[in-house]
């Protein structure tokens, strides 16, 4: 039995080092999801509404820049020992609401919802694999959810500039039936994008901002970003 075991695991070693050398080993190694709290080292304008609050209180001097550095930083743990709350620094959902700055909750897997939350998934992500065509509907989601982004589905997905269907005209082409189906699997928890807000087809795109955001995974042909 040991024999018979060493040899599996010689066996399996062989495999994984053809892989690698194959370049493929990323296939064992998925990559961690990407916390997408305002921290230091955070940019966007997420930081700079908390610069802004911060400011607005008395509790921030510096640039209203969208740059999380140290003083961001002071600024928030000096707010939060002021709300009662753990002092860690990180702009976290709490600090978040105790600022002002308000999140949307996902909205349920109503008829209508399903349809706009399809149509837009058919629009940008027809042809995808399926379970890409998920990840963009969760980007959509994550977005409502983020303080970044309007609080409400029709406002994340009509936001001006966010989506390319919208003004390609893809977003007024036939529904995709499958899009349907990874409508209501978004709309209903699911979220194979790691907690993504962007997602973009590196072939395709010629927006340099974009390339600079950290990635969490890639499904199909696009990337999925914090």
């Amino acid at each position: 039995m040991k024999n018979h075991r060493q040899t599996f695991l010689r066996a399996v070693a062989a495999v994984l080092a053809n892989l690698a050398a194959a370049g493929a080993v990323y296939l064992f190694t998925p990559i961690p999801a990407a916390d997408a709290l305002s921290k230091v080292g955070s940019r966007g304008n997420e930081v700079k509404a908390i610069q802004q609050e911060l400011k607005d209180r008395g509790l921030y001097n510096g640039n209203v820049d969208g740059i999380f550095g140290s003083a961001t930083e002071s600024a928030v743990k000096r707010f939060q020992q002021q709300q009662g709350l753990t002092a860690d620094g990180i702009a976290g959902p709490q600090t978040l609401a105790k600022l002002g700055i308000t999140m949307g909750t996902v909205p349920e897997a109503n008829e209508a919802n399903v349809n706009l939350l399809a149509r837009i998934i058919s629009a940008e992500a027809r042809g995808e694999p399926y379970e890409g065509q998920v990840a963009v509907g969760a980007v959509v989601l994550n977005r409502v959810e983020h303080p970044s982004f309007p609080d409400t589905l029709s406002g994340v997905i009509y936001q001006p500039g966010a989506f390319t269907a919208i003004t390609d005209g893809q977003f007024n082409e036939p529904i995709a039936d499958s899009a349907y189906r990874a409508a209501r699997d978004a709309l209903n928890g699911l979220d194979p994008s790691g907690g993504a807000i962007y997602y973009y087809n590196p072939d395709k795109t010629s927006n340099q901002w974009i390339r600079t955001r950290p990635v969490i995974k890639r499904i199909g042909a696009h990337l999925f970003c914090s």
